[in-house]
Formats: structure tokens, sequence, C-alpha cells
């Protein structure tokens, strides 16, 4: 069920669905969950792509400590290959809202389609900018995912993945024909299999 309500009252037990990573080239689909509680509101939750890097940081302690329940899930990259990255995210989707501590009586989940729940479920368009809950787990995931990827520049230096966060930037694209794929890279994407058969062409 796809809802195109403006959703102005936060009810209770409802929990908030996003996910960051979709578009990158590497690293996993993040994902989060996260019912708010009415009785602890909490002040500037918006789409997280919206906030600074600062207001984002700060507001992820806040939702941790504040919510009635969180939960922050994945779908790694050999699931991404194996699986296409549309089906990954909905199971880290349903990881998200099962890995809660709460039960809630409805996911409102982001976007045009809903994962499979063993709860009832309704997907809101621009969901991060209408329901608090759901702003509240895109900032959980991408604060989370970023943070990763800041470790996996350590790992992998040389593509600016700290940077770009794994998404196909000029230099990011320019990296893999130089240097190859990484471990962490999703070879069921178009640029990183033109990387791997350009590699596999030179090796030959």
């Amino acid at each position: 069920m796809q809802l195109g309500l403006d959703f102005t009252l936060v009810e209770e037990l409802v929990a908030g669905v996003d996910e960051v990573g979709r578009g990158p080239l590497c690293g996993a689909v993040v994902t989060a969950a996260v019912i708010l509680d009415p009785a602890r509101p909490i002040l500037g939750l918006n789409d997280s792509k919206k906030l600074t890097e600062a207001k984002r940081e700060k507001l992820f302690d806040e939702i941790k400590e504040k919510a009635l329940a969180w939960c922050i899930a994945r779908a790694e990259v050999e699931e991404i290959d194996q699986l296409n990255i549309l089906h990954a995210t909905m199971l880290a989707m349903q990881r998200a809202v099962e890995g809660l501590s709460v039960t809630p009586r409805l996911a409102l989940i982001d976007g045009n389609r809903c994962p499979k729940l063993k709860v009832p479920s309704a997907s809101v368009v621009q969901g991060d900018s209408k329901v608090p809950a759901i702003a509240a787990a895109s900032i959980l995931a991408k604060v989370s995912r970023d943070r990763e990827m800041q470790e996996m520049e350590a790992l992998y230096p040389g593509y600016g993945i700290g940077g770009h966060k794994g998404y196909p930037t000029a230099m990011h694209l320019d990296a893999l024909q130089r240097l190859g794929p990484t471990p962490i890279h999703r070879r069921s994407f178009a640029p990183v299999r033109r990387a791997l058969e350009s590699v596999d062409l030179t090796d030959v």
C-alpha cells in the first residue's frame, strides 16, 4: 500500500524505515528502522541528505538515546550481487524491522514499495521529508554507512571512497579503471564489470 498523506501526527509504535546505499558501486546497502517516543520529541528531524554532517552526527546519538526502539541492518556486497540491489535492499529492510526490540503496529517505508514484513506496512514517497520516524531512520542509516566508508578509505586507498562514499563519481570511475575493483566493489554493477573485463584483458 502506498500513502501520499502529509503526516503531522506521530503515532505510537509506528516504525519508520529507510535505506542508504542503493546507488554506490561498493559497500553494503544499509537500512534502519526507528520507533520514536512521542514523550521524548527530537527536534530537527529531516531527510538526512538535507542535513549537514555535523547535524546528522548530533541527531544520530539523540535518536539512539530517545527512540523507543531502533535497529540498523544491512545487506552485504555478496548479497547485492546475488539478489540484485532492489531485492537486497528489501532484505535489509526486513532485517531492520525484525531487529527492533519492540514490535511496531505499522511500518512506514520510504519510497514506492514495501518489503515483505510480518507487520502491516505502507510506502510513503519522499517519506524522509514527511514522516519523522522515516527521517530518523534515514539519519541512522546514512551516518552508519558514511562512517563505514571512511574506514574503507583506509583499507583501500586511492579510490576516494571516504569522500564520494562509493558513488560513481569521475574520480571513482577513473580509479576503478586504473586500480581495478576491490573486494568491496559490487561485481553486478556495470562500471565494476567493465573494470573487471579491462583487467582480465590486460592480464591476457
